[in-house]
């Protein structure tokens, strides 16, 4: 089959929550299933909640520093204004999620599956996508100091208005990941770009890096 010339964007629905009913930070534990929820101002602070499971949820203003949610599963969930330094979300399944107006230091989403999701208007020191499977995944006006993608398997993946000091993208398999709207002032092995989409002025600006990379001399 033909592949299209022009760049898949991510198909990510906007999430509708209605009727929610109110929960309190103690009934979040490890291997617990919450669904219809809505948590406010919760303190997350140092709990292991690993594997985790929450379907049409919403936590707004939680903090959630040095919390682990290892193997959790978020499903149809918005996380809106957390506010987490550290945050263990390693070899977790998110399924359409929302993620807003949120700061988080350290995000570990290695070897997670994400699917359907939206980052909007988050700051995000470092996210640790390594090993990750995305599919029908949008970032918004984030700001990142390191985006890492090294081995990721990537597709329909896209970032609108955002800026990061580096990209590491060793040893990923992308397809129809945009690249246009991502200002990376570093970029980590060109090779992994393969498969990723962009614009003509980010280009010429690689020119001699991708000239670099293929052991080609550049004089005169």
């Amino acid at each position: 089959m033909r592949r299209s010339a022009r760049t898949r964007p991510p198909v990510v629905d906007r999430l509708t929550l209605l009727d929610l009913e109110p929960a309190a930070a103690d009934d979040l534990e490890p291997g617990a299933a919450l669904e219809g929820r809505l948590l406010e101002d919760a303190d997350l602070s140092g709990r292991d909640l690993a594997g985790l499971v929450l379907s049409e949820c919403s936590l707004v203003s939680a903090t959630a520093h040095e919390t682990v949610l290892r193997g959790s599963r978020l499903l149809e969930t918005r996380l809106e204004r957390l506010n987490a330094p550290v945050l263990d979300l390693a070899r977790s399944t998110l399924r359409d999620v929302e993620v807003t107006g949120s700061r988080i230091g350290a995000l570990d989403v290695y070897e997670s599956s994400l699917s359907s999701v939206r980052f909007t208007g988050c700051k995000i020191d470092w996210i640790n996508l390594r090993g990750a499977e995305l599919e029908n995944v949008l970032f918004e006006d984030c700001a990142f100091v390191e985006v890492d993608l090294g081995g990721a398997r990537a597709a329909r993946v896209a970032f609108e208005g955002c800026r990061a000091d580096r990209l590491d993208v060793a040893q990923s398999r992308l397809q129809d990941v945009d690249l246009r709207g991502l200002q990376a002032e570093a970029v980590d092995d060109l090779s992994g770009l393969r498969g990723a989409t962009l614009d003509h002025g980010r280009a010429v600006e690689l020119a001699e890096l991708f000239a670099a990379h293929l052991g080609i001399r550049i004089e005169g």
